[in-house]
């Protein structure tokens, strides 16, 4: 099972949304992998649990980024991709399964 997230910008004149990181396996156990499209390697990543409080912040260094959840809870969490200047490129949830 895979979570794909999608970017609230539209390009263009095109009703489709682009497609900008991709999060598996979700529910996850262990870990979740991070895909990105068009990655900006001056962004970061920042994980609040479902409460809203921030747990975790990951500067992102490649396209493709493994994120261990050895010190995450059970329940469920949201991810936010931000640029350098720190708007929201994107965001999404996924769930700590154990």
């Amino acid at each position: 099972m895979s979570f794909s997230a999608y970017s609230q910008i539209r390009p263009g004149n095109s009703s489709e949304t682009m497609k900008v990181a991709k999060l598996y396996p979700n529910p996850a156990v262990n870990f979740v992998n991070f895909e990105f499209d068009h990655t900006d390697k001056s962004g970061t990543i920042v994980i609040f649990n479902f409460i809203g409080k921030k747990v975790d912040e990951i500067k992102v260094t490649d396209s493709r980024m493994t994120l261990s959840l050895n010190d995450y809870y059970r329940g469920i969490y949201i991810f936010q991709l931000r640029n350098a200047q720190g708007a929201i490129l994107e965001s999404g949830k996924f769930q700590v399964a154990r």
